[in-house]
């Protein structure tokens, strides 16, 4: 039976605890930051839609790319670790949650004892309850920070998918570019032999010096020794490709294969507009700094849960089973047993270590809210950057894409001008090693404009949407 003093504080610690609760500690507010109202960086046509931004890879018209992407978010173990790690953060928010329940067990023994009087057999069954009264808040803070935790979670697997699609992107242009530039370093090869050919003949005509002949061969040779460098960098962005969507290196081998000599077509096709939103529409498509917003959300709640951790702490705790001598006046014939009693405990002197907690988690909001503020920063600057590269590189393709006419036309007016003795030897190699190095500068130009638009995308943001199966339960409501 519970004693007269736990019935009276029963009534005064309910009403205690369930209407006077507080939570002690800081309330989280968003952090105010500061951010342009328009890009500084010249930007490009805007004709796309924001919904492109989803799927952006679609726009590149490149069926290969897109099945490349759809295997790497289908078996990326990076993304199925982001995918796990969510799932821990929602289990722990239910646990966080399922603190501030009452707890209820059951248990039942047997006890046989020797006396006087002779043997005695006691059996025993019941069950036991108690219940901590969240009074200052503790309990509602920690599921604050699960709350958080599970949303930063949440915005990790998605800035994962991002930066996954990304460089599938990009390492699919890598390959593509260094195919391209491998049938072009094999056509001025060919281009060059003919030359050391002719350049032989007319030496052995009496035409051309050995001088020729031999300079020649060195600019060939030269050209032959660029190759073996292009594959291996074509190599390392196939196995990367593979690795990407989950596969062993190589096994993409024969898919990702080109003809000899294939040039044209390989990159993907530059879409007719994107779609730039203004800085402050970015930085919330971003999950990188939705993760950091709501990591800062969750440092701020568990200054509160520390707080909480000084005041006193109230709990009810409860008992109600059955005694009997036989199991047969176990369910007629036994005893009912039943406890309840009230507690209350509170730190009283602990060297100061309770007040060094608070200060160490409120060391921590200070160090993620440092944190949110250099993952805005560095999402601003990230688009700036990609803005200006993607308008510089389509500067710089169209002058080389001139320049590379003009250096075809002077290497064959120059082959021709030497086989017909008009021109010395010198001109030939210089209008050959101008041109290689033309077309190869085109090809990798061309390329990095496709890159610097897959790293614009990247910045806004680009490559997930709230559709995308990842969604999580709103926030329960803590009063």
């Amino acid at each position: 039976m519970a004693s007269p003093l736990s019935l009276r504080l029963l009534p005064l610690l309910l009403a205690g605890g369930l209407s006077a609760c507080v939570s002690v500690g800081p309330d989280y507010r968003a952090p105010a930051v500061a951010v342009p109202a328009a890009w500084q960086a010249p930007s490009p046509d805007a004709s796309a839609s924001p919904q492109s931004l989803a799927n952006w890879w679609e726009q590149l018209a490149d069926p290969q790319l897109s099945a490349l992407v759809a295997d790497a978010l289908a078996a990326n173990p990076d993304l199925d670790a982001a995918r796990a790690a969510l799932r821990a953060a929602r289990a722990s928010r239910d646990a966080a949650a399922a603190q501030r329940a009452p707890s209820v067990s059951a248990g039942g023994g047997v006890t046989r004892s020797t006396a006087l009087g002779g043997e005695r057999t006691l059996y025993d069954a019941g069950f036991d309850a108690a219940w901590e009264l969240d009074v200052f808040g503790g309990l509602r803070r920690a599921v604050e920070a699960a709350d958080a935790d599970r949303a930063a979670a949440l915005a990790d697997l998605r800035a994962t998918r991002v930066s996954l699609v990304a460089e599938v992107a990009l390492n699919y242009i890598d390959l593509r570019a260094a195919q391209m530039r491998l049938a072009i370093a094999r056509a001025n090869l060919a281009s060059q032999t003919e030359t050391l050919q002719i350049t032989q003949w007319r030496s052995q005509a009496g035409l051309a010096s050995a001088l020729d002949v031999e300079q020649a061969r060195s600019n060939r040779e030269s050209t032959r020794a660029q190759i073996p460098t292009l594959d291996t960098g074509r190599a390392a962005a196939e196995h990367r490709l593979a690795v990407l969507a989950g596969r062993a290196p190589g096994s993409l081998h024969d898919v990702l294969a080109v003809a000899d000599g294939a040039r044209g077509g390989l990159l993907p096709r530059l879409p007719a507009g994107v779609a730039v939103s203004i800085p402050a529409e970015a930085l919330r498509q971003r999950p990188d700094i939705t993760a950091a917003e709501r990591r800062l959300a969750a440092a701020t709640a568990r200054v509160g849960q520390a707080e909480a951790a000084r005041y006193p702490s109230f709990s009810l705790s409860g008992s109600i089973g059955l005694q009997a001598l036989g199991l047969s006046t176990f369910t007629g014939g036994g005893q009912v047993a039943r406890s309840l009693a009230a507690s209350v405990s509170g730190p009283v002197f602990d060297a100061g270590r309770l007040r060094a907690q608070v200060e160490v988690q409120d060391a921590l909001r200070e160090q993620q809210l440092a944190a949110y503020r250099k993952a805005v920063l560095g999402a601003l600057e990230d688009v700036q950057n990609a803005l200006v590269a993607l308008s510089d590189t389509r500067l710089r393709e169209q002058a080389l894409a001139d320049a590379a006419d003009a250096a075809r036309n002077a290497a064959l007016y120059a082959r021709h001008r030497y086989a017909s003795g008009l021109i010395d030897f010198q001109t030939v190699l210089s209008t050959e090693r101008s041109l290689l190095t033309i077309e190869d500068n085109l090809a990798s130009a061309e390329a990095a404009r496709l890159t610097a638009l897959v790293q614009l995308y990247k910045a806004l943001g680009g490559g997930w949407s709230p559709g995308d199966g990842t969604a999580t339960p709103a926030p329960e409501s803590t009063p």
